[in-house]
């Protein structure tokens, strides 16, 4: 976890769940700036789960999130969003009977201006360039590596300084899997975001994250370096 010097994001004994079911049990974690950290663990560990208490799509029955040293109390997507940071939900989410066009205006309604949202859709069209052809397609006709892109591209558009991505990869292609997480360490060095990632492909997303924090059964069972976990028999040993 980051110092209280250099600290960003901070979870502190965080418990959640869904009706009166507790999934996440007192999980702390925290983000530095221009880190990217990853989240493992098997299915319906709590990953998910807190990934949505953080940002506030789920209440946060005990414990509590820090932003930069200060607490964030009951936490909104709307709070967040002041903050710029961002949040991309698994399955590539887009809006799939608007254009791309008008999917990138949904992701940067938050904004003060139109001269903001053209800024930062002209950025993500940078970052992006497959999707400059395709302003004038609906969202649900693109593959799942272009929605992939406009999923994020979505969140960028707010020029944020953190994301929290659930499953970037999911419904990708195989090939794609490695492209798409590349893609997201590249942003993360060369705009400077700190990115939180809930992943299930395991060796793709150790690749790009500085430090990784295992979920086991809602608890953290183990946090370290990324490359403590490249080993083969370590990763068997502390994932499985």
């Amino acid at each position: 976890m980051a110092d209280a010097a250099g600290r960003f994001l901070e979870i502190e004994s965080l418990v959640t769940g869904y009706g009166k079911k507790q999934v996440v049990g007192g999980v702390s974690l925290g983000v530095a700036p221009d880190e990217i950290v990853a989240l493992i663990g098997h299915n319906g560990a709590g990953k998910s789960t807190l990934l949505k208490a953080v940002f506030g799509l789920l209440p946060i029955w005990t414990g509590r999130v820090l932003f930069e040293g200060n607490p964030i109390r009951d936490p909104t997507p709307r709070t967040w969003l002041a903050k710029s940071v961002a949040y991309v939900p698994q399955g590539n989410r887009v809006f799939t009977d608007l254009t791309v066009r008008e999917n990138l205006e949904m992701g940067g309604v938050s904004l003060a201006s139109k001269q903001e949202l053209k800024a930062g859709i002209d950025r993500v069209l940078t970052l992006f360039p497959a999707l400059s052809g395709r302003l004038r397609q609906r969202g649900g006709t693109l593959s799942g590596g272009e929605k992939q892109m406009l999923a994020l591209g979505m969140a960028l558009v707010l020029s944020p300084r953190m994301l929290l991505l659930d499953e970037p990869s999911l419904g990708l292609a195989p090939p794609l899997v490695s492209a798409a997480l590349g893609r997201i360490a590249e942003i993360s060095r060369e705009a400077g975001v700190a990115a939180l990632i809930v992943e299930q492909k395991v060796r793709e997303v150790l690749k790009i994250a500085q430090r990784v924090y295992v979920l086991r059964n809602g608890q953290i069972s183990f946090t370290g370096p990324s490359g403590e976990l490249r080993d083969e028999k370590k990763l068997r040993e502390v994932y499985l």
